[in-house]
C-alpha cells in the first residue's frame, strides 16, 4: 500500500501578499503548475465525519487518487494510487473504484465505496520551492465564485517546521491566519452559494 505521512502548515494570504511572495522568490510562469482536484464523498458525508478527504487529482498529464486522513492538527496520512484516464472516468462516474490501495483503506474505514460520488472540482495554480529543509508552496485556488491564496510549508519535522513557518510569516509581517483545508473551503463556498444538491452530480 502506497502510504506516507504529510506534515504541513498553511496560512491564508491576500492577493497582494501572494504576488509579493512570487516576486520575492523569483517564481517564473513555467514554475506554476495547474492541479485539477475532483472531490468525492457519500451523500451522508462518511469521509467528512471521519475528518478525511478523497480526491482525484490531475496534474501535468498524471492522475492520482488520494485519501487523506487527519491524524493530528498538522499531520495527515495519505494513501495514493496512480490512475489511467479510464480509471479516473470509472471512479468519477461511479462505475468502478479502480484505485486498489485507496479502496483497501476505505474498506477498513467502513466507507461504502459504491455510494461515493464527486461533489465538486477545485483548481489550484501551485509553485513549490525548497526552503530551510522543507518545501514552500504558493497556491492560488479558484472554485465556484471564489479565488483564494495561501502559503504552505511541508516538512518532515512538525516542531522544527512550525518554528520555520512562523518565522517566515513574522519576517514578512503576514498575519497568522491558519488556512482551512481546500475541501473545507470548497464546501463552505458550496453552502454559501446555496448549491447543496451535489448529490446528483
Amino acid at each position: 500500500m502506497n502510504q506516507q505521512y504529510e506534515i504541513e502548515f498553511k496560512n491564508v494570504l491576500t492577493k497582494e501578499q501572494y504576488e509579493q511572495l512570487l516576486k520575492e522568490f523569483n517564481i517564473k510562469p513555467h514554475q506554476i503548475v495547474r492541479q485539477i482536484n475532483h472531490y468525492l464523498d457519500t451523500e451522508e458525508g462518511h469521509l467528512k465525519k471521519l475528518s478525511s478527504a478523497l480526491r482525484v487529482r490531475e496534474e501535468n498529464g498524471t492522475i492520482v487518487c488520494t485519501l487523506k486522513e487527519q491524524t493530528s492538527e498538522h499531520i495527515h496520512l495519505e494513501t495514493t494510487d496512480q490512475l489511467t484516464e479510464q480509471q479516473r472516468d470509472e471512479i468519477l462516474s461511479g462505475q468502478n473504484f479502480a484505485a486498489p490501495s485507496v479502496k483497501e483503506r476505505l474498506i477498513q474505514m467502513q466507507v461504502p465505496i459504491e455510494d461515493l460520488r464527486p461533489f465538486g472540482t477545485l483548481t489550484t495554480d501551485r509553485a513549490e520551492i525548497p526552503y530551510k529543509g522543507g518545501v514552500l508552496v504558493f497556491d492560488h485556488s479558484f472554485y465556484l465564485h471564489c479565488d483564494d491564496y495561501e502559503v504552505e510549508y511541508e516538512t518532515k519535522d512538525s516542531k522544527l517546521g512550525k518554528e520555520v513557518f512562523l518565522s517566515f510569516l513574522q519576517e514578512r509581517n503576514i498575519n497568522i491566519q491558519t488556512a482551512d483545508k481546500k475541501i473545507a473551503r470548497f464546501m463552505k463556498a458550496l453552502k454559501g452559494k446555496g448549491d447543496l444538491d451535489w448529490k446528483r452530480q
